[in-house]
């Protein structure tokens, strides 16, 4: 609530009034799942801002279509069908079948050279498969669909690398990504950006330059600048493979509270103690094919496929 009453009270000006639908996309994850139980909230806007009670309740019916329609997006499952992929005479994927359910983490594990990385990155429409195809609800996923308003932001993708522009602050690169996607002015991005650098922990680091960061705070960072454009489906390729191990931690951690908030991910990782505490499911590749998919705790206990349990037994135990 008081991130609305913080939107009203600067809604006297009537070019932010237009914009309102834009800075409420913004907080939609926040505010939106108070609207159903705030049917009456149009009186709230009315109150606030006596004389405008018309425009406002009008907006408040497009607010609350927009909050029912971001619950309906948030529900859709990102599903991988037969994807196959080569270069040249090598084949990377061979009719991989995935479905990630919404809130879950689902993390995706094997050997170095089985296909996860790339697997991700056309799930993510980064690269187009051979043959099979990647759908979130009933959107095709490729570069064209990526570009359109129904899927624009709704896939987040962090690299292993995180990205940042140096010569810009770490504030500025998330605000920037606002400033071109949402339209946001300078003063709503920062403050957005400087509530997302708090969300992962590096709300101190605002004024700073990239290159001045350790690894783990930038890889905290390219998320957070991820996450501003509040993706459905947050998609991460080996996160923490770039650092040192005092500083996976710092990243380990972000994405712990991520998973708890209930945020949809897809990790690629070789960090299979996050993987078997924080996963809902693991993904187990190898020669290009998913030889296992079962919950996190079954698939640790008690490996299905000779192979897996050989993995887990090198990995885990040496």
């Amino acid at each position: 609530m008081a991130v609305l009453r913080r939107i009203v009270q600067k809604a006297y000006d009537r070019s932010l009034i237009e914009r309102l639908p834009v800075i409420f996309s913004v907080s939609l994850q926040r505010i939106g799942r108070f609207l159903p139980l705030c049917p009456n909230l149009w009186i709230f806007l009315a109150v606030a801002a006596p004389g405008k009670r018309q425009l406002f309740s009008t907006r408040f019916i497009s607010f609350q279509n927009a909050g029912q329609m971001a619950t309906s997006e948030r529900q859709k499952t990102l599903k991988a069908s037969s994807i196959s992929k080569s270069h040249g005479s090598l084949n990377v994927l061979s009719g991989v079948d995935v479905e990630v359910r919404p809130s879950e983490t689902l993390a995706i594990c094997g050997p170095s050279g089985s296909g996860k990385s790339t697997l991700l990155r056309i799930m993510a429409g980064l690269d187009a498969p051979d043959s099979g195809d990647v759908r979130f609800g009933d959107i095709l996923i490729d570069r064209k669909s990526l570009r359109s308003k129904a899927l624009r932001g709704r896939i987040g993708f962090v690299f292993q690398r995180p990205g940042l522009y140096p010569h810009m602050t770490v504030l500025e690169n998330i605000a920037l990504a606002l400033r071109l996607t949402r339209g946001l002015s300078h003063r709503l991005a920062n403050d957005r950006a400087s509530e997302l650098l708090c969300r992962v922990g590096v709300e101190d680091k605002a004024g700073v330059f990239p290159p001045t960061l350790s690894g783990g705070q930038q890889q905290r960072v390219a998320i957070a600048r991820t996450l501003a454009l509040d993706p459905h489906v947050l998609l991460l390729d080996e996160p923490t493979s770039a650092l040192d191990p005092e500083r996976i931690r710092e990243v380990l951690d972000v994405l712990r509270s991520l998973a708890r908030e209930g945020i949809t991910m897809v990790v690629v990782t070789h960090e299979l103690g996050f993987a078997r505490e924080v996963a809902s499911r693991v993904a187990f590749m190898d020669a290009g094919k998913i030889l296992e998919l079962s919950g996190s705790k079954d698939f640790f206990v008690a490996p299905k496929t000779d192979r897996a349990g050989k993995f887990l037994d090198q990995v885990l135990h040496h």
